[in-house]
This record gives C-alpha cells, sequence and structure tokens, in this order.
C-alpha cells in the first residue's frame, strides 16, 4: 500500500489501523495518515468491533481469522495489527486489492 507502514517480524507483519465502528458496511477504505482506515457495523460493545475487524482482514488477507491479533489498542478506534503466516509484500498487494472492492 502507498504509505501504510507494515513491518515484518518472526513470520508476522503489524501494521495501524483505524476502526470506524457502526458504519453501514463493513469495508477496508484504504490508507489516510499511515493508517489503514477499517469500517465495521458491528458496535464497540463487548470486543464486537474489534472480532470484525479481524474477520474483515483474514478475509482479505487470505489467512485464517485466527492468524489476526489486536497486539495493542483494543479499547480504542487506532489499533495496532499483528498478521501471521503472511510476508509484507504480500500483506501490501492483498489490501491494496481489498480497497478496490
Amino acid at each position: 500500500m502507498d504509505d501504510l507502514s507494515i513491518t515484518e517480524r518472526d513470520g508476522a507483519v503489524r501494521f495501524a489501523v483505524r476502526v470506524k465502528p457502526r458504519s453501514s458496511r463493513s469495508k477496508i477504505l484504504g490508507v489516510r495518515a499511515s493508517l489503514l482506515e477499517i469500517a465495521v457495523t458491528a458496535p464497540p460493545v463487548e470486543g464486537a468491533a474489534n472480532d470484525e475487524v479481524c474477520t474483515l482482514l483474514g478475509r482479505a488477507l487470505e489467512v485464517p481469522r485466527s492468524a489476526v491479533t489486536i497486539v495493542t489498542g483494543a479499547s480504542g478506534r487506532s489499533k495496532l495489527v499483528e498478521v501471521s503466516g503472511i510476508v509484507a509484500a504480500t500483506a501490501a498487494k492483498r489490501l491494496a486489492e481489498a480497497t478496490k472492492k
């Protein structure tokens, strides 16, 4: 992705996301200010939005949902996400494709 910072470490990638809960539909919106913007329909209650973020990213990156974890920011809109089993170049390509859908 253009200016999304994706770091690779121990067979996993990490990148920052900004979540917009209670949106009309779940979608990866694109990159703004070095953050991947994601809209989810779930409310930010009892981890529902976090679960939907992990599911959406797993689908977009073609990895199991269990490979996606929120490292920091579980209770806020800005999060650091780690995805195991993928390299940075592949992640960037698949996220770019997902924003076009």
